[in-house]
């Protein structure tokens, strides 16, 4: 698991290896472009009879993370031999955590462009000798480990009281409690909360049976909504930053509707997003929706 490795501040972690201070070998001295933003490209366009520009989005580059740091050790080959596993070349991206202070650990996920490892006296010598390694990573946000998860089932209303039909009349005695109001209802809601500073990106995964099951964000108004009637045992799932729906691994982003928003620009923007499941049945199913995102920071 990603992160079990980090157990304090001063610490980074990838594929298996742990970059810190002393005892390990591996001691970084800089960390650059985590805590920086990421590059920006700024979609504003100049006014061509007029001062200044019109406003455009800002949309982040890959983040391009650098460590550089050194190593002591009276068994370089090993030491350096384990770095170089590390960070070989990789098409996927993996884990990285880092945990410089008390916010405690990020993480990320890149993959290594870059290693250097200087062969100069030092080297020879066998005593402390400096490397460095570079990252880039896709995706420029960094995410809290702890992943958030909140479900709900379809709006049901709750039965109310029973007035009873023998004998007729109200029970007033009913439970030790006082009167028996019935089973409660359910809302349908779900409030999400991102506690980081930037947009995250949620996978939301949708159960049968229901029909045209629908995730509203109440407050911007923005909805998935899919033209689908899933059974008993169906499972849809949508990824929002791949900007995937799938429903028992075959593609069904050609069952979107009118009404529903491209699924990479539903966010859950930093703070409280209120969520409602709804659907097209008559009357409340067992379906049920399940949202799960990690807080988000630039």
């Amino acid at each position: 698991m990603a992160g079990e490795l980090v157990t304090r501040a001063g610490l980074i972690e990838w594929a298996g290896l742990l970059f810190g201070g002393r005892p390990l070998p591996w001691r970084f001295r800089a960390i650059e472009g985590w805590e920086e933003l990421p590059a920006l490209d700024d979609a504003s366009a100049l006014r061509s009879g007029a001062h200044g520009a019109d406003v455009g989005q800002l949309l982040a580059q890959p983040r391009i993370v650098t460590l550089d740091g050194v190593i002591t050790s009276d068994q370089v080959g090993v030491d350096v031999a384990a770095l170089n596993r590390a960070t070989t070349v990789r098409d996927g991206e993996q884990p990285l955590v880092v945990w410089l202070d008390d916010r405690g650990p990020l993480l990320a996920h890149g993959r290594v462009v870059r290693r250097r490892v200087p062969t100069e006296r030092e080297y020879a010598l066998g005593i402390s000798f400096g490397w460095a390694v570079q990252w880039v990573c896709s995706d420029p946000r960094r995410y809290d480990l702890a992943e958030q998860q909140a479900a709900t089932g379809l709006p049901v209303p709750e039965p109310g009281l029973d007035w009873g039909t023998s004998p007729a009349g109200l029970d007033w005695t009913t439970g030790a409690g006082g009167l028996d109001w019935g089973a409660p209802g359910a809302t349908g809601d779900i409030l999400a909360v991102n506690s980081g500073n930037a947009p995250a990106h949620p996978t939301i995964t949708i159960t049968g049976p229901v029909q045209t099951p629908t995730l509203l964000d109440v407050v911007s108004g923005a909805r998935l909504e899919y033209d689908l009637t899933l059974a008993v045992g169906d499972v849809l799932t949508v990824d929002t930053a791949a900007g995937s729906v799938l429903l028992g691994g075959a593609d069904r982003l050609s069952s979107v509707t009118a009404r529903s928003v491209p699924e990479q620009t539903f966010l859950f923007e930093p703070g409280e997003t209120a969520l409602a499941y709804r659907s097209a049945d008559l009357t409340p199913t067992a379906s049920t929706c399940t949202v799960t995102w990690r807080s988000a920071y630039w």
